[in-house]
């Protein structure tokens, strides 16, 4: 038995969907799906029910996956303590977030929550939304931080997660403006107009939940797609280049909008509100860890709720 197999599961036990599953795990779904079969073999039993809509763990597989989270999470924590302890970083603070928010949103958020709490030491890794959740299913990091909407299900079973709402954000279809100041690339022109759209990769949370805004747009049906890619960042390069539309978080465009050299693409129908929200597993963390989150939670704990469904 290795390691992955129960990773995969848990997966598989969020998302609920083979190919999902597979995307997340970096894999072809024949290959998946044959690794589940072996995980299947050791343990003895049916752990899935495949003919559930959509896929469904048997009482075996519940019972099972409690034990794999358990298992997987204490043997990542524990070899990370004794790393930590043989580098000297044992009460480091370890987080990941998604690239637009760890260059925009983190370093003056964690500044303001060390000003209610001690000071503590902090580790950052970044990625896009998938690898941050492999991460925390990995326990590689005690929190993450990324964007979430409700359409979109991030991944992470809320039996085994819990989140915390830590702000607000708003993503606006935005183009270069041409010569008169109008938009390139408009959403509200004519039904025969085509605009060229800047589209976020499949592994990004916030672009899962702008295609999930267009399919119910008939508009949607003008927009080409012309380039796509899992970061922000890179949109807003190419926005700024002329090169299409794109949604982009306005917590990150606010000196491009005030110069001008951005400009709305569409009305504000177009607009879609996100959250920014922290993650982190239900299971005890380390005590420095846990004494950020007590600090950050306890001025409102309402707002521990659990990781939406899709």
């Amino acid at each position: 038995m290795e390691l992955k197999w129960l990773e995969d599961l848990l997966t598989l036990a969020a998302t609920r969907n083979f190919s999902r599953t597979a995307e997340l795990r970096f894999m072809t779904q024949p290959a998946f799906s044959r690794r589940v079969k072996m995980l299947e073999e050791w343990v003895g039993v049916r752990l899935l029910d495949r003919n559930a809509q959509p896929i469904a763990l048997t009482e075996a597989g519940e019972r099972f996956r409690d034990i794999a989270e358990e298992v997987a999470r204490q043997l990542y924590q524990g070899r990370d303590e004794l790393r930590a302890a043989a580098e000297g970083l044992a009460s480091t603070v370890k987080f990941v977030a998604t690239h637009s928010l760890s260059l925009t949103f983190f370093p003056q958020w964690i500044s303001a929550s060390e000003k209610a709490g001690e000071v503590l030491k902090f580790r950052l890794d970044t990625g896009h939304a998938n690898a941050c959740v492999q991460m925390m299913l990995q326990g590689t990091s005690h929190f993450m931080l990324c964007h979430t909407h409700p359409s979109v299900d991030i991944g992470l079973d809320p039996k085994q997660f819990l989140v915390y709402r830590v702000g607000f954000d708003r993503l606006l279809p935005l183009s270069r403006p041409g010569a008169d100041n109008e938009p390139l690339d408009s959403l509200d022109g004519a039904p025969a107009h085509h605009c060229r759209y800047l589209a976020y990769a499949e592994t990004s949370a916030i672009g899962r939940a702008v295609e999930n805004l267009l399919r119910t747009s008939p508009a949607a049906n003008r927009l080409d797609r012309v380039f796509v890619s899992p970061l922000a960042g890179v949109l807003n390069s190419m926005v700024r280049d002329g090169r299409g539309l794109a949604w982009l978080p306005q917590s990150q465009v606010g000196r491009e909008l005030e110069s001008g050299e951005l400009v709305r693409a569409g009305s504000s129908e177009w607009d879609l509100d996100v959250d920014i929200t922290l993650f982190r597993p239900r299971a005890r963390l380390p005590s420095s860890a846990e004494a950020f989150w007590e600090t950050l939670t306890a001025t409102s704990a309402t707002n521990t709720v659990q990781p939406a469904a899709a």
